[in-house]
Parts: C-alpha cells; sequence; structure tokens
C-alpha cells in the first residue's frame, strides 16, 4: 500500500501505522503493481530512454511483471545501467520502516535482531520512519577485489570487544551491502568480474532469499530486486557468469545500440553536455549531428575496430561536447559574439574517438589517430551521397558531371586552406572563390542561406575529396584542398586523406 508525504508525517509510531491498514508486501509485487498502474494509463515506465521502445523496454516490463530477476545483457554504452537507475521510479515514493534499522525492517515484518527487540520492547510504540525510493537502490561495480564480506558480511571483532559479546551472538555481524539492501533494488554492474567464489556466494540469495555469515545458523529473508550487468564479451576476456547463477536470475535481455542515425542522434542531443552560454554563442547545423552519429555507426563496422568491445553512446555524447568547444573556442580567439560550427571542427572530436574505440591488429598498425580520421573520412562520404548526386555513378553513366567546374578549378592548381580558427569573412571569401561551389549548393540544398550555405559549400568539399575527385591534406591548424593529381607530387611530408 503507497503513502504519499502527508500520511508519512503523521504516521511514526507502529500503532498508527497498523491503524492504517498497512500490509508487508514485497518489493517485486509492488513494482508490479506500480508497472500495471503506468501501463493501463498509458505512461512511459522508462522516460528518456530511446531506441527499445520494440525491443528490451517490453521485455523489461515482462520480466517485472513476472516478479523476476534480471540479468542485462550487452556492450557498453547501450544503457544498462540506466535502465537500472530508472527501475526506481517503479517503487512506491516512501515505505515505512523501523527507525534506527540498518536493515530497513518493515514494522510489521522485521527480519533483523534489532528490529524484533524494538518492537519487544516498545510494541505500539515502537518509532517508525519513511524511506524514499531512491534510498532502497544499491549499486555494485564487480571487481576481482570484491569479497563475501563486502557483499554479504562478516564477524565483527570490533562491534563483539565493545558489546562485549561472544563471536556466537548474531549481534557481532557487520551485514554487507545486499542485506543492506533488503526491500529494494540491488544492482551488479559487470557481474563476470566478480570472481567465481563470490558469485558462488549469490546461489543461496537468488534462489531461497537468504544469507548465511561464517557458519551462523541463522535465515534471513531477504526481499531484494537483483538487476545484473554484463557484457558478452567478458564471459572469455576477463572472467564468466558461472552456469548455476546464470540459470537463476530468470529473465536475461540483450540490448542493443541504437538502430538508426536517428535514434543515436535523439540519445546524444539528450545527454550531452552543452552549456547555456555555449548554445547562445554557438550554432551547430543539424547536419553535424548526423556526421557525429555516422561516425559512431561507421566504427561498429570497421574491420580495425574490435566490434566485439563495442563503440559506447559516449563516444557521439563526448564528440558533440568538444565539437561545441571547438566552435566556441574560435569564437573566443576572434572575438565573435556567435558563431557557426564547421565541418572542419570535426577534427576536433578526435580526441573523442581515440579513447573509445579497441583496435584490432590493423588498427593498432595504422594507429588510433589514424583510425580516426579514417572513420571521420567514411561518415563524410555516406552523408555527402545522401544529399549530393553520387560522384561514382554519375562517372557509370557517363551523365553531365555537376563537380566539373569544382575539379577544373583545382585541376589549374587553385588550392583553398581552411583555418580552423580563422574568422567567417576569411572563411566565406576562401569558399566563394571557388567556381561552381555556390551553384552546387544551391541547386541540392536550395533552403541553405548565409552561414548554413558557406557549411554546406565546405561539405561539398570534404565529400568531393572522399570520393578521390580532389585532394584533402590535413595539417595541424588547418585543412588544404588541391587537385588530386598535384597533390601526388607533393613534398609537404603531410599525410593526406
Amino acid at each position: 500500500m503507497p503513502f504519499a508525504l502527508p500520511d508519512t508525517q503523521k504516521i511514526t509510531t507502529l500503532g498508527a501505522l497498523k491503524a492504517t491498514g498497512y500490509q508487508p508486501e514485497s518489493v517485486k509485487t509492488e513494482l508490479r503493481r506500480n508497472l500495471i498502474a503506468k501501463l493501463k494509463t498509458g505512461q512511459s515506465p522508462f522516460p528518456g530512454i530511446w531506441g527499445y521502445e520494440e525491443t528490451v523496454i517490453p521485455e523489461v516490463e515482462r520480466a517485472i511483471l513476472s516478479m523476476h530477476n534480471i540479468n542485462f545483457l550487452g556492450l557498453r554504452g547501450q544503457a544498462k545501467t540506466r535502465m537500472a537507475r530508472a527501475m526506481v521510479y517503479l517503487l512506491d515514493e516512501y515505505v515505512p520502516v523501523l527507525a534506527g534499522s540498518e536493515l530497513n525492517d518493515d514494522p510489521l515484518a522485521p527480519i533483523s535482531r534489532y528490529g524484533k527487540d524494538l518492537i519487544e520492547q516498545h510494541g505500539n510504540e515502537a518509532p517508525v520512519a519513511w524511506l524514499h525510493r531512491e534510498d532502497r537502490y544499491v549499486e555494485k561495480l564487480a571487481t576481482p577485489d570484491v569479497s563475501v564480506a563486502d557483499l554479504i558480511g562478516d564477524a565483527d571483532p570490533i562491534k563483539a570487544a565493545t558489546l562485549k559479546l561472544p563471536y556466537s551472538d548474531e549481534r557481532v555481524l557487520h551485514f554487507g551491502l545486499i542485506p543492506r539492501a533488503h526491500r529494494g533494488l540491488f544492482v551488479i554492474n559487470e557481474l563476470p568480474d566478480l570472481q567465481a567464489r563470490i558469485q558462488v556466494a549469490l546461489f543461496n540469495i537468488l534462489q531461497e532469499g537468504d544469507i548465511q555469515i561464517r557458519g551462523f545458523r541463522k535465515r534471513v529473508d531477504l526481499d531484494i530486486l537483483f538487476v545484473f550487468t554484463a557484457n558478452p564479451e567478458d564471459y572469455t576476456n576477463r572472467g564468466s557468469i558461472v552456469t548455476p547463477l546464470k540459470d537463476r536470475i530468470e529473465s536475461q535481455i540483450l540490448t542493443h545500440y541504437p538502430k538508426t542515425i536517428a535514434i543515436g542522434r535523439q540519445i546524444t542531443e539528450q545527454e550531452a553536455r552543452i552549456k547555456p552560454e555555449q548554445a547562445q554563442v554557438v550554432t551547430i547545423p543539424s547536419l553535424l549531428y548526423d556526421l557525429i552519429e555516422q561516425v559512431a555507426a561507421e566504427a561498429r563496422k570497421s574491420e580495425k575496430v574490435d566490434v566485439k568491445s563495442g563503440v559506447s553512446a559516449r563516444l557521439t555524447i563526448s564528440a558533440l561536447e568538444n565539437l561545441a568547444s571547438a566552435a566556441e573556442r574560435r569564437a573566443l580567439l576572434k572575438g565573435l559574439p556567435k558563431t557557426y560550427a564547421r565541418v572542419a571542427d570535426l577534427w576536433a572530436i578526435i580526441p573523442s574517438i581515440t579513447g573509445k574505440v579497441e583496435l584490432v591488429y590493423e588498427g593498432e598498425q595504422e594507429g588510433a589517430a589514424g583510425v580516426a580520421q579514417s572513420l571521420l573520412g567514411k561518415a563524410l562520404r555516406t552523408q555527402f551521397a545522401i544529399y549530393f548526386p553520387h560522384p561514382e555513378r554519375i562517372k557509370k553513366k557517363k551523365a553531365e558531371n555537376p563537380y566539373q567546374p569544382i575539379i577544373n578549378w583545382f585541376g589549374e592548381g587553385k588550392t583553398v586552406e581552411l583555418v580552423f580558427d580563422e574568422g567567417d569573412a576569411a572563411y566565406a571569401e576562401k569558399l566563394r572563390a571557388v567556381p561552381g561551389l555556390q551553384a552546387l549548393v544551391e541547386k541540392e540544398v536550395p533552403e541553405a542561406k548565409g552561414l548554413d550555405q558557406l557549411f554546406w559549400m565546405e561539405f561539398a568539399l570534404h565529400g568531393l575529396a572522399e570520393f578521390s575527385s580532389i585532394s584533402r591534406q590535413n595539417l595541424e591548424t588547418r585543412l588544404s584542398f588541391a587537385d588530386l593529381l598535384g597533390s601526388m607530387f607533393s613534398t609537404d611530408g603531410e599525410d593526406e586523406n
């Protein structure tokens, strides 16, 4: 039976609680009841989690309705922990507990010695406190050094000495994290990292709901919903989930990465920490959001990236933050009140890529920075073919090439050097100097005006470079576009992409 805050302020004793008609209820029953209420009214039980509406979320809802413990199995950055944390909001806002109980004793069904003694001593005057749902969530990252004492408990010699009790007295016990999560959710992240002998210690808790500490023949009926998260590769790389433990976790739910660029973008925009002052200064074209998501999509299928390790959504989130900061930095350096993010600002997201992809042998040979630039190039190529005529198809059809005026201009030995931190006036002058470039954008992206048109003009140059119609050199402070053939004889010594 849920209670609203005004009632909790009035109910402070066991007798007052009994007068309300309150009856104990298991945490799994509580979750089920609140989920049913949300489903009946059409409310989303997991707001802010995108891309799982037809896959993961229905499976989680079925698991909760079945009152199952859950294991989220998926690669890194697939919102496994976020899903677990969101389940807290299916708990009642407040539940009654015996005041001072370290095990969150239900006043009508205490499980600890402290709780039972408190009721025996005070009867209906036993003090009752109210526990908020956010305090009923306990999370532990599994690491090889986690011990049984950490999770379940151990005899405490200091407590024994202080209270002058023998070790045979259960009052000397120090309870671990799991007993302290009684009547709540307990989450273990990266379960395979937990040593096998520690996993074995969870068998009885999952199956029977009780614990055993140091040979104490005492049954403590814990009421907990367990949620585990695991990466499938951990089964072979760092450890494994022992078979009997997997058998005791009733529902295993497979997570996945966003299935479309649009869904990935929705997640990234929601999670990226773009500061209000940045948003006032920097305008980010819609295409840049898609390009960032495309980089992640390219990484997830790249032969140079260990796809089994996964490419986290954190890559795109930090990439968007870095891109906004690159544009903001340019505005600060040039004293601009506002600026428009450019395609060249994508080179500022390379640090967001290099630390978030695991490379296979071929990728290690090329180097993390080289792989990152390659992924940027593939993303530009993919998105360019969506908005502009495909250069390779034009060649096959032997049709009139709309890019020929641009290619011819560079063929005359002309170059365009876009300095990362140059002002808008110089940026515009360089792009407008290329014959046919503005006309191309006016035809293919007629809605683009002003700085947005300049952005698309730059994007067209990058696209042509990716289709080997012109060349692009990535220098330390700038990008240089030139004739493809001429660049082959360049003695600059810089890498070309």
